[in-house]
Order: C-alpha cells, then sequence, then structure tokens
C-alpha cells in the first residue's frame, strides 16, 4: 500500500471497527480527531513538496555559485599575472598597482554581493509562489530558478479553451496568485513565452504555430494586465512555436509537455549596466602595461 494512504487507512480501519462497541458520543468524538488527523497529514503533505522544491532550488543556487567562485578566481590569476608581469619588468609603482588591484577586488566583490542579493530574492519570491498554489495546482505549474532567472511553466490544458489560445475560467485563480507575486516584486521584468508541440494548426486566421504559440502568450499577459492590474512596461510576449521542445513529441506525453507557457522573470537589465558604468576607473603608471579587464 502507498504510504501515504496507509495512515488515514488504518484510522478510517480503527474508527469502522470501535464504531461497533463505543457509544454515539464516543463514536462522535472518534471520527472529529480522524478529521483533525487526516486534515493535519493532507496538510503535511503539501509542505513536504513545497520543501522539496526550495531544496531543489537551493541545490541549483549553490552550483551557480560555485561556478562565480571559479569565474572570480580565474580573474584573481588575470591580476596577479599581470602584477607578476609588470614586477619582473622593473617599472611599475607598486603601490598604484596594489591600489588599482584592491579597488577591482572591491568592484568584483561588490558585484557579487549583488548578484547573490538578487538570487536571495530569486529565491524568496519562488518560495512564496511555491507556498501559495495548491497541490492541484502544483500539477500543472513547473517553477524553477536557473542562473538568476524564474522559470514558470504553466500546461497547456490548464490555462486555455481545447484548441483555442483563449485563457479558461479555470486558469484564473492560478494566475491571480502569479501576478500577485510579480506585483510583489516591482524590479523584475517578466517574459512571457508560448511553446507548441509539432502538430500543424488547422483554425482560421491562424496560420502555423508561431501564431499559436504566439496569441497564447498575449492572452496571458493581456490577463495578467487587464484582469490582475499587472504593469503592462513590466511584460513582454513571445512565442517560440515548436522550435523549443523541453520533450520529444514522438509521444503523446511528450507533446503534452511541449504544449506549454513559460512566464519567466528576470533582474531588469539596466540595473546590471549601471553597475558595470560604475566600474572604478584605473590610472596607468608611466610605461606601465595595460592591466586587462576583468573577465566575468
Amino acid at each position: 500500500m502507498n504510504r501515504k494512504l496507509f495512515l488515514p487507512a488504518v484510522i478510517a480501519g480503527a474508527v469502522l471497527l470501535l464504531s461497533g462497541c463505543v457509544s454515539s458520543k464516543k463514536f462522535t468524538s472518534l471520527q472529529n480527531d480522524y478529521s483533525n488527523l487526516n486534515q493535519r497529514y493532507q496538510t503535511s503533505q503539501v509542505d513536504l513538496a513545497a520543501s522539496q522544491q526550495r531544496v531543489k532550488s537551493l541545490e541549483e543556487q549553490l552550483e551557480q555559485e560555485r561556478a562565480n567562485n571559479a569565474s572570480l578566481k580565474k580573474a584573481l590569476a588575470m591580476l596577479q599575472g599581470s602584477l607578476d608581469k609588470s614586477i619582473s619588468q622593473g617599472n611599475v609603482n607598486i603601490s598604484k598597482l596594489v591600489d588599482e588591484i584592491n579597488s577591482s577586488n572591491k568592484y568584483i566583490q561588490h558585484l557579487v554581493n549583488e548578484k547573490n542579493k538578487s538570487d536571495s530574492l530569486l529565491m524568496v519570491l519562488t518560495n512564496n509562489l511555491t507556498r501559495s498554489l495548491s497541490r492541484d495546482e502544483l500539477k500543472d505549474v513547473d517553477i524553477k530558478v536557473l542562473k538568476g532567472v524564474v522559470y514558470i511553466s504553466l500546461s497547456d490544458n490548464m490555462l486555455y479553451k481545447s484548441g483555442s489560445y483563449e485563457i479558461s475560467d479555470s486558469a484564473g485563480a492560478t494566475l491571480s496568485k502569479i501576478a500577485k507575486i510579480i506585483m510583489d516584486y516591482k524590479n523584475y521584468e517578466v517574459l512571457v513565452e508560448g511553446n507548441t508541440d509539432n502538430v500543424p494548426i488547422n483554425r482560421p486566421n491562424i496560420r502555423n504555430n508561431w501564431d499559436l504559440s504566439s496569441l497564447r502568450a498575449s492572452s496571458v499577459v493581456q490577463a495578467l494586465q487587464n484582469a490582475y492590474g499587472v504593469d503592462p512596461k513590466r511584460l513582454t510576449v513571445g512565442g517560440r512555436g515548436e522550435y523549443n521542445p523541453v520533450a520529444d513529441n514522438t509521444t503523446d506525453a511528450g507533446k503534452t509537455r511541449n504544449r506549454r507557457t513559460e512566464i519567466i522573470i528576470t533582474p531588469k537589465l539596466d540595473q546590471f549596466m549601471e553597475l558595470i558604468d560604475k566600474a572604478p576607473e584605473t590610472k596607468q603608471a608611466p610605461g606601465s602595461p595595460a592591466t586587462p579587464p576583468v573577465q566575468q
């Protein structure tokens, strides 16, 4: 027997066994106890699913931070190599070079801190969204964080009326929860991207899967804007047709996975460009070789 069903089954059996030999009042009390235990059990299952999602996201964040650490080590090695070359040539002002290295290291650390801050906010965003969705909704919604970007993948069956790009009535509750999270985190851009399987579309005014994927993404964007108040300046529509599959289109299960709409939440690029523009300027000592740019 499935372990998830074992505890409720045992308790139900015990209640039925005792119902024949206890008073009506006690039987009612036992029924109430059973209902409370069952409700706590269901709640624990939802919490477990959310915890597993958080663990997965933290593991992905750890992997990304390891990659960042490797990049920083490479940058430090380049700076050290430049220092060694300058000393060997005997025409470097050591004091100024050390200041430049310290300034570069502080700038690198500043960029790392800003990225860590952004990653932490994305993790909080993801956890809040996961906790807001019911267990049934999580069957049709896949949430992950990859390289500083949140991907919310929504199934075709949940979002749209059959064979259409119109939003179904049942999708409203889920979209409203996603919209609330988007509005809570105003410093992020939102790309809504439609995807299809490789089956050709045959509908009036829809030429191909490019059209269908774009129309479906546009429907989601308009719902976020018109029904739930998301600022349209933050929204972008994209359609990728059948050309960005995540599963094999030769099976029904694969086609179902490929028919999806992704809501992609990213930090605003102009914020990172401003950070890069504020990089510390360094002055070259006369006769010294140029310091190579720091590679991220």
